[in-house]
């Protein structure tokens, strides 16, 4: 019968999917790989993408857990990174891009209203994965203005490079105003954001220092180019960071880590640094020393996402070979729990990408 498939065979109208069922943690335990979910469909300004790669975040762990005031539906398809060739389009929708690969920038803005005389402010987003389907699955929706065409790259690299990347170069670039031969601190070496940092760092051409709670992810990041390293064991490494500055401190701190090192930054900073952020995974209630913050003349700056400005600034250095992301393993969608599981671990070094042109 025309639309329904045997036994065993996925529906005309359906695609395999990574599920997270319901919140909770551990989050990977209620992780599932479906064969038969329904296809999206596009609205006007939307195309439909066949995913050839999709790679984990921090984020998609927060997704299964629950986000205060964020309404998520359960079944839920995380996943803000995702690189593929368009299938469809909505109305309103050039068709020339039927057929185009290209990588998806999930930060979609939600303008606010201006104010006479008053700067516009950054705008809002919403986060497709977040607060909508994502890219764990083997279709996904985004707006066509949200997505940047990439030629030939290999998938599996773009996949691994946005989201990270796009985050350590506004927080850098942007927000810091990164320049050449400053010195700068990137914390929890291993994790995408930091990883992506160390590589941007380099390509600026400054001098770098690493910190991590695992000796082997120190010596994979000197691999990498790191300056130095710092063997976080619990104590103030503020004072590691002096003895390698000759006392001067760095001129930029890195972080996502949050509540559990805020401390240790803020003291690493030379006058005038910054400090720059954009998670805390440890939690967001740290105590800062505000008499340091301000006789030093430090400043403190936060950063979500960027732009399609900013996207496409920083997608140009994978295109052109310039940086390449780390991928820590790629896996098959059908072991799309044991990816969540080892993202949740936290013990991988670099990206978990799920490559959607495996089959079972």
């Amino acid at each position: 019968m025309p639309g329904v498939a045997a036994a065993g065979c996925r529906t005309l109208a359906a695609m395999r999917a990574i599920l997270i069922e319901r919140q909770g943690t551990p989050v990977a335990s209620n992780v599932r790989f479906e064969p038969n979910h329904p296809d999206p469909v596009a609205a006007a300004g939307e195309v439909v993408v066949r995913t050839e790669a999709a790679a984990l975040n921090h984020l998609d762990l927060w997704v299964g857990r629950g986000l205060p005031g964020i309404d998520i539906r359960y079944p839920a398809i995380s996943g803000s990174d995702g690189a593929g060739l368009v299938e469809s389009v909505g109305a309103g929708v050039d068709p020339a891009w039927i057929g185009r690969r290209v990588l998806l920038n999930a930060a979609v803005p939600i303008a606010e209203p201006s104010r006479p005389g008053i700067a516009p402010a950054p705008c809002d987003i919403r986060m497709i994965g977040e607060h909508g389907p994502g890219a764990m699955a083997e279709r996904f929706v985004a707006p066509a203005s949200n997505l940047l065409e990439i030629g030939d790259t290999d998938p599996v690299q773009a996949a691994a490079f946005g989201l990270t990347h796009l985050t350590a170069w506004r927080m850098m670039v942007t927000q810091s105003q990164l320049r050449s031969g400053m010195l700068v601190l990137v914390t929890g070496i291993g994790g995408g954001v930091a990883l992506a940092a160390l590589a941007i760092a380099r390509h600026f051409g400054c001098e770098t220092i690493v910190t991590s709670r695992h000796q082997w992810k120190l010596d994979r990041a000197r691999e990498l180019g790191a300056s130095h390293a710092i063997l976080d064991s619990g104590q103030d490494w503020s004072k590691d960071v002096r003895r390698i500055t000759s006392r001067r401190g760095v001129d930029l701190c890195v972080d996502s880590i949050g509540k559990a090192v805020h401390g240790q930054c803020i003291r690493s900073l030379a006058r005038g640094g910054t400090f720059a952020t954009c998670g805390a995974t440890t939690g967001p209630d740290a105590t800062t020393d505000l008499t340091r913050i301000f006789w030093n003349q430090l400043r403190l700056v936060g950063s979500t996402m960027g732009d399609m400005a900013e996207f496409r600034q920083v997608a140009s250095l994978l295109r052109s070979g310039a940086i390449r992301p780390v991928i820590d393993q790629v896996f098959a969608p059908a072991e799309g729990p044991s990816a969540y599981a080892r993202l949740e671990a936290g013990e991988q070094f670099g990206k978990l990408v799920v490559d959607w042109r495996k089959t079972p």
